[in-house]
């Protein structure tokens, strides 16, 4: 079992995270399907969706949404937020599936594909990074849309801190971050219940350029690089985030 296919499927993984930005992640996605100018409606796969905030939301906005994730606990969590349209035939349809990115996905054409927050860059394979985004790919309706929101590799090169201890609900994690070659490792431990845990993410420091050329091979063209999730334009040395619009030829 490879490390995300056992960390992400731990509710330590979600306690540690608790804290992200609704509101940062709700205005993001609002202007991001403003951008796009895709109607409502329109079919968006949330790639990755973990405990499905993002697709819930783009649900509320109007969107016909599946979410894929790899983690069982994720998606069995993300059901209860399940609609079908041929018990609402008006109302937009959101659906969950257990899904690994590498595979092909089994759907209809979509207008657009998102893979948010760094979902990406965890597989050790060149040919699995190239596949996910084969698999995106072919996913898609003409024209249509791949988000790839990823971290800038030379902000975090700057800003990345050695040390760090998470206070979550009576757990201190003890976080460790450093830079091996081409990856960033976050090494984790805490105690929890007199027992000992540990785990850690590795996650590939993805040039532009890398990155670019996976999408081209098959057959994507960029057109736009935000820097962060008020959809700024990217700048290379200050940019906290690598937000990539790709668009199917």
């Amino acid at each position: 079992m490879e490390w995300f296919e056992s960390w992400f499927d731990t509710p330590y993984y979600h306690l540690l995270y608790n804290n992200r930005d609704y509101t940062e992640a709700e205005n993001f996605i609002t202007k991001l399907t403003q951008e796009l100018q895709l109607p409502q409606s329109s079919k968006i796969i949330d790639l990755a969706c973990g405990k499905g905030r993002h697709s819930v939301f783009l649900n509320k906005l109007g969107y016909n949404v599946l979410g894929l994730d790899l983690s069982n606990q994720s998606i069995e969590f993300d059901k209860q937020f399940e609609t079908s349209a041929s018990l609402s035939p008006t109302e937009p349809e959101l659906r969950f599936k257990v899904h690994d990115m590498r595979n092909p996905i089994d759907s209809e054409p979509v207008d657009a594909v998102f893979n948010l927050f760094t979902s990406f860059g965890y597989f050790d394979n060149e040919a699995d990074d190239k596949n996910v985004f084969q698999s995106v790919y072919n996913a898609l309706k003409p024209n249509g849309y791949f988000v790839l929101d990823y971290l800038n590799e030379e902000y975090v090169r700057r800003v990345i801190v050695p040390e760090t201890t998470v206070h979550r609900e009576g757990i201190d994690f003890n976080v460790s971050k450093k830079i091996e070659g081409r990856h960033i490792i976050k090494d984790i431990r805490f105690e929890d219940d007199g027992k000992s845990f540990h785990f850690f993410e590795k996650v590939k420091l993805h040039t532009l350029d890398t990155i670019k050329n996976y999408a081209e091979e098959c057959g994507f063209e960029r057109v736009k690089i935000w820097g962060d999730y008020q959809l700024n334009d990217f700048e290379k040395e200050i940019s906290p985030r690598c937000i990539n619009l790709f668009k199917k030829k």
